[in-house]
């Protein structure tokens, strides 16, 4: 309050508001007695002296004196309207108790509590309005010459998420954009403004509202609209030959609010139209609140994302594991400047280094790991099987153990739907992660170590590495061909934001041994898709932009799938998540297998390392296809 006192304009506004309350005192009793007050009414004015401290002082214990007023809200006003209530009976049971009203008109203070409100109400709303619309004249002229090189924006939907952003727009004068109208569909709401602004009428006219109100850009505001929705709405704003930007969906909205700083193009994740994970937040709060939280390959596509979820539950401290020096200053920097974020700890090494590992898990005393570094590229790996055996298997079988003696509490592994009946090498290695991690949790339960393993297996996350978006992309964008193995081909997508929440709500359900399943939708096809990206480029596939099929790479599947029959799954408690309980191995059961993986790796036996999987994975159906390296 003491910094208050140096402000001008504060004594500004503290000298209204005297001036005010005087006014509404004076007011009442003019009211009261019908414009004429009796002389021995007139006395009793006097109690302005008493009245007028007591307002003041609960003004300031109410806080209207620390807001920044042209930012007044409902929360202000009703500040406003306890001080006057506060302020009233505070007046009547002083009267009361002095003379129990003797000479005094109850109305009067009644009448004075109301207009209190209204005046001192009124007065900070119009500071707000004289703030937004620049009624003072030495900001007329700027702020016309601003409005006319603004962008007149017509906003789809007319809810909250629209709300918001119009209210930022018209709050800060400094953004290019002024709202010229709102549609929707919900008829109650056609012919309502929001702010002032009309509702003009459904979405299916948005070209005859784009002309009628010279609108330089359309703006999607519907967070929750569905896949059909979406694409609906995209075909009719590029009818319409005008920029179109939408705001993200809310599982991409970590702090959960609406700003304009949200608005993007449309991206192919918002035509996937998946509705918001259901978080329990208390629960993932409980096991990641205050705790010691490890992120290999933190700096990946998914482990970024995790990192980025991980930071909304205030972990005590945070270690970002990655061998990508790149991708490991860019996960830093964001956490450091974008979400202020400085728990942290980056560590620039590889799983597969024993010895740091050994050094960095008593040092921080890990609680909760999240392994999410792996090779994850199909082809890649296809033809360079022994990395995918170090750094899959022996890699992850390393952090295991290293956990395991460490006392952590949860061990997560981020899994693939490759591993279900997988043909190729990184499918087979990631399933024998999963193998190897439910060989732990069995010796783990054994020794009474208490580190409750588990695997979160699920399709493909759009925009991670290896995804076919970002290739599309700059095919479109180098004029074609877009390339496609099979016009039949379908793969299961979800959102990177989607799968992170996910992977940390089953993490909070596992009890040691499960593989937990992410619902994942219906099957994409991936011509299909290619067709949504190139007209969501603005461009019209087979004429302006060819599709050309290449067939199917070295180890790919024409369809994926999430469980193998017979490895019983159930429902949990949430419904985008399932469990299942498979035929884990003993360790001491797959220790001659890891031997002559290893040997074979190290050996850079391609077709040896694929005999060895078969063996441990049965239903592994290896492809012939050659390695970097000859046999032999």
């Amino acid at each position: 309050m003491k910094y208050q006192f140096r402000k001008l304009n504060f004594w500004i506004v503290l000298g209204v508001d005297v001036l005010l309350l005087v006014a509404a005192h004076l007011l009442a009793y003019v009211i009261r007695f019908d414009g004429v007050v009796p002389q021995e009414q007139q006395a009793n004015i006097s109690v302005l002296g008493f009245l007028l401290p007591v307002k003041l002082v609960l003004f300031h214990f109410f806080g209207l004196y620390r807001g920044m007023w042209r930012y007044t809200s409902l929360a202000d006003l009703l500040n406003i309207l306890k001080a006057c209530v506060v302020a009233g009976f505070i007046t009547l049971g002083g009267i009361l108790l002095l003379n129990r009203f003797d000479g005094f008109s109850r109305a009067v203070f009644v009448l004075d509590a109301l207009l209190t409100f209204l005046f001192i109400a009124g007065f900070r709303i119009s500071l707000r309005l004289s703030c937004q619309k620049a009624f003072c004249l030495p900001f007329l002229q700027d702020d016309a010459g601003k409005r006319q090189r603004r962008k007149r924006l017509l906003i789809i939907g007319a809810g909250d998420a629209a709300e918001k952003v119009t209210r930022e727009i018209n709050d800060n004068k400094a953004l290019p954009y002024i709202v010229a109208g709102f549609l929707d569909d919900h008829p109650s709401k056609i012919g309502q403004q929001i702010h002032g602004i009309p509702v003009l009428g459904p979405i299916a006219d948005l070209s005859e509202y784009v002309f009628k109100t010279k609108a330089n850009e359309v703006l999607i505001a519907i967070p929750s609209a569905s896949r059909d929705q979406m694409q609906r709405i995209v075909e009719l704003c590029r009818a319409c030959g005008i920029p179109f930007k939408t705001l993200p969906g809310l599982g991409e909205l970590i702090s959960d609010r609406v700003s304009i700083k949200a608005i993007r193009d449309v991206s192919y994740k918002d035509l996937l139209g998946r509705p918001p994970v259901r978080l329990e937040l208390e629960e993932i709060g409980e096991v990641l609140g205050g705790k010691t939280v490890l992120v290999t390959g933190a700096g990946g596509s998914i482990g970024s994302e995790l990192c980025r979820q991980i930071v909304r539950f205030h972990p005590a401290n945070l270690i970002l594991m990655d061998a990508s020096e790149q991708n490991l200053y860019q996960i830093e920097m964001e956490l450091l400047h974008e979400y202020g974020f400085r728990d942290y700890v980056a560590v620039l090494g590889k799983v597969q280094d024993k010895g740091l590992l050994e050094s960095l898990f008593p040092h921080y005393r890990p609680t909760v790991v999240f392994h999410a570094a792996a090779y994850k590229h199909v082809p890649m790996v296809e033809r360079n099987p022994w990395e995918g055996v170090y750094n899959n298997i022996f890699a992850s079988k390393r952090l295991m153990e290293v956990s395991a003696r460490s006392g952590v509490e949860r061990f997560i592994v981020i899994s693939t739907d490759k591993a279900v009946r997988p043909t190729n090498v990184m499918g087979a290695t990631k399933r024998m992660t999963e193998i190897l991690m439910q060989g732990f949790c069995e010796k783990s339960k054994r020794a009474g170590s208490g580190t409750r393993f588990m695997a979160v297996r699920f399709g493909n996350v759009l925009g991670s590495s290896g995804s076919v978006i970002p290739l599309f992309r700059r095919q479109i964008e180098l004029g074609g061909p877009v390339t496609v193995t099979h016009p039949d081909m379908t793969r299961y997508f979800m959102s990177i934001e989607e799968a992170s929440q996910l992977i940390l709500q089953a993490a909070t359900m596992g009890e040691g041994g499960e593989v937990f399943i992410l619902e994942m939708g219906t099957p994409v096809r991936i011509g299909q898709m290619a067709r949504d990206l190139i007209q969501l480029c603005g461009k019209e596939p087979d004429t302006e932009i060819e599709i050309k099929y290449t067939g199917l790479r070295p180890g790919e599947k024409m369809y994926e799938e999430l469980i193998t029959e017979g490895e019983g799954i159930v429902k949990t408690g949430h419904e985008k998540i399932m469990v299942l309980r498979g035929n884990g191995a003993s360790l001491e059961d797959l220790q001659d297998s890891l031997e002559r993986l290893k040997q074979f790796a190290s050996n850079h036996d391609a077709e040896g390392i694929k005999a060895e999987l078969g063996k441990v994975i049965p239903e592994y159906t290896s492809q012939v296809s050659e390695s970097v390296l000859p046999k032999g």
